[in-house]
């Protein structure tokens, strides 16, 4: 008897033991450690060229919609000359607009900041990214040629935050957009729910304190997050590798009260 009422007492305080992810974190923009990976850029004869323009290596810089290889996020992009220091892209799907990009060079060409806002959701979210230059325009391209270091990003809070519950079950996330999964530790690919991509996602409990997330679309590993909550239990420092760039980023999240 005295062991059945040990075992009565102790399992509801076992059932309600809170993991140390359950809460909501934001990344911390100063602590995002990126890739040293170049992006290339060649703007001249009315085309542009690069060497991560939405999935395409050329574009037509005329201002009109071009028919692009389809991915999960869009089918069409345009670009265009705004002035002699700035370059507007934008990426579609079925017509409606789910990225525009504002790439404007600093006065002294030694300086490129990226405003994308991205759409594919009810609010938008906006990242800022700057970039320092590693190689000069060739002669006679517009300024934004040449090759560009990425040194610092910020997105905006509602892309930034995200909270997390973690039960022996499995570990589930949510996003202030509505963007959720709620993945059992079984191996298996479960959805990413209100993502235009119809991304997956599979979680793998590696200990207490650290969880792996795999992201998938159709059937292909795009990213893997390792998460780790550090000793405290006040922040989570993340590496992310992004498959279809091949590169890899790490960050530190910090736990909101």
């Amino acid at each position: 008897m005295k062991k059945l009422l040990l075992l009565l007492f102790l399992s509801p305080a076992a059932s309600l033991a809170q993991s140390p992810f359950d809460g909501t974190w934001i990344i911390d923009a100063n602590t995002v450690q990126l890739p040293e990976k170049s992006a290339v850029y060649l703007l001249a004869k009315g085309t542009l060229r690069c060497s991560d323009c939405f999935a395409s290596p050329e574009i037509k810089a005329d201002g009109h919609d071009q028919k692009i290889l389809e991915t999960s996020y869009w089918d069409t992009v345009s670009a265009r000359i705004v002035d002699a220091y700035t370059v507007e892209i934008i990426a579609k799907k079925a017509g409606k607009t789910m990225f525009t990009e504002v790439d404007t060079i600093s006065p002294d060409g030694r300086t490129l900041t990226q405003v994308v806002k991205d759409t594919t959701e009810a609010r938008p979210v906006t990242n800022e990214t700057l970039s320092q230059r590693v190689e000069q325009a060739p002669s006679g391209s517009h300024i934004l040629s040449g090759s560009w270091r990425v040194y610092k990003t910020n997105r905006s809070k509602n892309g930034a935050t995200i909270t997390y519950r973690c039960t022996a079950d499995g570990f589930s996330a949510e996003t202030p957009l509505g963007e959720r999964y709620d993945a059992k530790f079984d191996g298996k690919d479960y959805p990413v729910e209100d993502d235009p991509g119809h991304t997956t996602a599979s979680v793998k409990l590696l200990s207490p304190s650290e969880v792996e997330v795999t992201s998938k679309r159709n059937g292909k590993v795009v990213g893997i997050l390792h998460l780790s909550v550090v000793p405290g239990g006040k922040s989570i420092h993340a590496v992310f590798e992004n498959k279809e760039g091949n590169t890899t980023s790490t960050f530190e999240m910090q736990k909101q009260q």
